[in-house]
């Protein structure tokens, strides 16, 4: 658009005005600046051509609609009252509520209260571990196993004399192995992580039925080791700040360091990632082995509460596991995996479980809740993701 030589400033600014207006919608018709009643007609006829070029150019018309449905989404997202990403958080509330009036002796009860954080709270250090290598892309079927040889391998070192601190190191050592050996098998080899720590699983599972000898081993726990599964703060019991600990440190490390872009690179496009620069092999390395050291860790926690060790203890924790990481990427940041949706899943699970026990449901409830819980969390998660 050109203006004529001569033109006042005003005038200049009052057409500018108009133009603007035209291509943002807006009607400024009433902006006249004082003592230029006369640049009326000017601007209708810079308005007429801006509207009909706009009319006219697709692109224009394709950003207004854009701009409308923008408007229209945050409307509707301040209506939902956040539901599709705090979904879990009313579920959790209304399950409070719903056995609360069901069974109120048992269920509201500071006991029952601290009996699920505290159970809860192995759940919880192995899901913050599951959700490194889920980030990154890759699956790792082989922690729950690997927490149930470490539980191994600290009873039968401590049952044979060796000192707790030693035993301790030895578990999580053979679960940095472990995890080593996993990356290996993905990253170099390329086996699909889903098959490769499947396999491990099953290896694990033998060796920690070779370590126990087939027996449940029940004596020769330190007390100052038990303490550390045993001991109560607050009211709760160690392994939940344990717990509080490794999400805090998880959360950090996914939102607020680099290491953490480069996971959520990784397992979004590892190929647009490695162009972009990332080490698309080292950062699934990393998270393997991450995985099964935090797997390891939480095994020792395991032992020192359970004070008990037996082949089978690992194994179980696998379905609560996966239903919580899956059911945590629906929540809080919908569409991936994260700490907050996680443990608000966990604890989600964990009260409608305890809930149906303690009204006298039968004793598979726990694996059919689970079970349930984690084809809707998958259905949902992939649901998210196709809308995101």
């Amino acid at each position: 658009m050109k203006l004529t030589p001569g033109r006042s400033p005003q005038k200049a600014s009052a057409v500018k005005t108009r133009v603007i207006s035209s291509q943002t919608g807006q009607d400024l018709n009433t902006h006249r600046l004082p003592g230029n009643e006369a640049l009326g007609s000017e601007s209708a006829e810079v308005e007429a051509h801006v509207s009909l070029a706009s009319a006219a150019n697709p692109v224009a018309e394709a950003e207004a609609a854009s701009h409308h449905g923008e408007v229209e989404h945050r409307r509707k997202r301040r209506l939902s009252f956040g539901v599709d990403r705090f979904s879990g958080l009313y579920v959790w509330a209304a399950l409070i509520v719903l056995f609360g009036i069901w069974v109120p002796d048992l269920f509201l009860t500071s006991d029952n209260a601290r009996i699920i954080a505290g159970d809860q709270a192995i759940t919880g250090m192995l899901a913050l571990g599951l959700i490194l290598p889920f980030a990154a892309g890759v699956f790792d079927l082989s922690i729950a196993a690997m927490v149930g040889l470490a539980v191994a391998i600290v009873a039968w070192m401590q049952s044979h004399g060796w000192h707790p601190v030693l035993s301790v190191v030895a578990a999580i050592g053979v679960a940095a192995l472990v995890g080593i050996i996993n990356g290996v098998v993905v990253v170099r080899l390329r086996v699909n992580s889903f098959i490769a720590t499947l396999g491990m699983s099953s290896i694990l599972a033998a060796a920690s039925y070779w370590v126990v000898g087939g027996q449940t081993i029940t004596q020769g726990f330190s007390n100052n080791f038990l303490n550390l599964g045993t001991k109560q703060v607050l009211g709760l019991p160690l392994p939940f700040y344990f717990m509080l600990l490794l999400a805090a440190i998880i959360y950090v490390v996914l939102e607020y360091l680099p290491i953490g872009r480069f996971l959520f690179a990784t397992g979004g496009n590892g190929q647009a990632a490695r162009l972009a620069g990332v080490r698309v092999d080292r950062i699934v390395f990393g998270s393997l082995v991450a995985s099964a050291t935090i797997a390891g860790l939480t095994g020792v926690v395991l032992a020192a509460r359970l004070g008990t060790a037996s082949a089978d203890v690992g194994p179980s924790y696998l379905l609560p596991v996966f239903s919580a990481v899956f059911l945590g990427a629906t929540q809080i940041k919908a569409g991936r995996v994260n700490v907050l949706g996680t443990l608000i899943a966990i604890y989600l699970l964990a009260t409608g479980v305890k809930g149906l026990q303690l009204a006298g449901a039968p004793v598979y409830v726990n694996d059919l809740f689970n079970g349930a819980a984690l084809i809707i969390a998958v259905s949902l998660a992939a649901r998210t993701a196709r809308r995101a």
